[in-house]
């Protein structure tokens, strides 16, 4: 994808962009007139022949400074509207396509790179099209149109003022060459710093447990004085692009000023066109103060653009969409010579050969790294084998919709992920519409209701980032209330009981014995009390 096509997505409605552009060009009209007015005027006090007098010119003036200002005003506000229009649709497309990369993909990501996209490189982007694209089109108006005027009025001095250009391109080249490389070095600083401090707040409990609030103050004021470093000098660029253009136009002024005045001594122009005329060229130097300031947003957006270009192009998961449902299944489960390896090489599996049948309870058992996780992930489809295929009552998973796959397989894993919210929304976390009786239900089933009564607001209650409120246990059931809503005919219990005691294990064992009658249940454990619920074991690595 190209940074033209990135621009095709997030670019609102063509009528939008033309009622800022009308509104602009409208604005840079009304700034065009009043270097013509001010030589109107002048003609007027000097006694030259004039068809206005002063006061009916100050009248006109009035009105031209108050239609433009009310045509900045209007410019300005619907700008910012559009801006953030674009800037929310930009975030949109971002998060789509967060859903649609596969697990692996933020495996080997850290979170705070995918938190800029959706912060700070979205902004700049938006920032970029509303406020420098879109006005473009005004400046180089407003240039033309006044060197155009200055023709006019006297070609050779107009001239000049045009053979002076190339000098500004080279000095905004010059500069803006430099601005590039620190725009991204400084996205990826700023990426950085919000990823230590996401990974910091997540690991707060080891910080206090290690004492480590010094070493990880060292961590943060090393990354912080990194982008810090970037700003400065960013800062000083972009500080320095446009005064450097100011100073060549004001040398540029001074010069035409000189001429002008050898013009009136000849009388070869009057005191009016020469005052015409340095309004015209002072008005000429404010888009190239402005040009100045869009060439280094060009390379300033260039650094986010290019992220969130690389992210848009990640592969989605396969066969994300188009394939038909899966069809209500009994739970019949086949691997059929699957080989798995990760992409550093290590081979985890290799011609793995299982069949379970509907409603039989299967422990998988093994080493660290035999593979029991990778095929929890390859049955749900979260990666794909290297080789073979996987079969549900004798459907292909590869062949049908990846939603209505992973519907029909609940997981209930050793690290239980919770939302910071109620303990109602977070049973009905895979079902949002479902009805308070049936969240109680399912609760009860998972043996959660009796605790969750004795908290002071019940199913009300806030429960903190992750669970931080409840005991392992207690956020084990309600992680396996979550999935009995659901009520998936394939259950899939990864090493669920990890966070009871012995005898809170054997207990939650004895519990799911009601639960799981007639589910397909793959249960993967280190612990010999689990092998109670299988009919069968199958011991990975052996």
């Amino acid at each position: 994808m190209k940074f033209s096509s990135l621009l095709v997505v997030i670019t609102p409605h063509r009528r939008a962009l033309l009622a800022i552009v009308g509104l602009m060009l409208a604005s840079a009209a009304a700034s065009l007139m009043q270097p013509w007015l001010a030589g109107r005027l002048t003609e007027s006090l000097l006694g030259e022949a004039a068809r206005w007098g002063a006061k009916d010119i100050l009248l006109l003036w009035l009105v031209v400074l108050v239609l433009r200002s009310a045509l900045d005003f209007l410019g300005q506000y619907y700008t910012g509207s559009v801006g953030e229009q674009m800037t929310a649709r930009l975030r949109s497309r971002l998060f789509q396509h967060m859903q649609a990369l596969p697990l692996g993909y933020y495996q080997q990501q850290r979170k705070g790179d995918v938190l800029t996209l959706l912060s700070n490189d979205a902004d700049i982007i938006s920032d970029f099209v509303t406020h420098t694209l879109v006005g473009l089109l005004p400046l180089l108006l407003t240039f033309f149109g006044a060197v155009i005027m200055m023709f006019l009025i006297d070609p050779m001095i107009a001239a000049l003022a045009a053979a002076l250009l190339p000098l500004y391109h080279l000095t905004m080249k010059i500069l803006g060459r430099k601005i590039r490389p620190l725009s991204r070095s400084w996205v990826d600083a700023y990426s950085n710093l919000v990823a230590f401090l996401e990974e910091h707040l997540s690991m707060k409990p080891a910080i206090k447990s290690f004492s480590r609030e010094n070493v990880e103050e060292s961590l943060f004021e090393e990354r912080n004085a990194r982008l810090l470093s970037l700003s400065s000098r960013q800062l000083l660029l972009q500080s320095l692009l446009s005064p450097a253009i100011g100073l060549l136009a004001g040398l540029g002024l001074l010069m035409l000023f000189w001429l002008g005045s050898a013009q009136i001594e000849a009388e070869l122009l009057s005191p009016a066109q020469l005052v015409s005329l340095l309004l015209y060229a002072m008005l000429m130097s404010q888009p190239l103060r402005s040009l100045a300031n869009v060439y280094g947003s060009v390379q300033q957006t260039r650094g986010a653009a290019e992220r969130i270009l690389q992210f848009l192009g990640e592969q989605t998961e396969p066969g994300a969409a188009g394939n038909p449902d899966l069809a209500p299944v009994r739970g019949d489960i086949r691997f059929e010579g699957v080989s798995f390896a990760y992409p550093e090489g290590n081979q985890v599996l290799n011609n793995f050969q299982l069949e379970i049948a509907a409603g039989e309870t299967v422990a998988i058992t093994g080493r660290n790294g035999a593979g029991k996780s990778t095929i929890v992930h390859l049955l749900q489809r979260m990666t794909c084998p290297n080789q073979g295929r996987i079969f549900i009552d004798g459907v292909d998973i590869t062949t049908v919709s990846l939603t209505s796959l992973r519907r029909q397989i609940g997981v209930v894993a050793q690290h239980t992920l919770l939302v910071n919210g109620t303990i109602a929304a977070n049973i009905a976390y895979g079902s949002p519409l479902v009805a308070k009786s049936n969240i109680e239900a399912a609760a009860r089933k998972a043996h959660a209701h009796d605790f969750i009564e004795t908290l002071p607001q019940g199913y009300q209650t806030m429960i903190g980032d992750q669970g931080l409120k409840l005991s392992g246990g207690q956020r084990q059931r309600i992680s396996l209330a979550r999935t009995l809503l659901v009520d998936p005919p394939i259950l899939i219990l990864d090493e669920a009981t990890s966070m009871f005691d012995p005898a809170g294990e054997e207990s939650f064992i004895a519990e799911c014995q009601d639960l799981l009658g007639g589910k397909t249940v793959i249960l993967i454990t280190h612990r010999p009390t689990g092998l109670d619920l299988a009919n069968r074991v199958v011991e990975l690595g052996c």
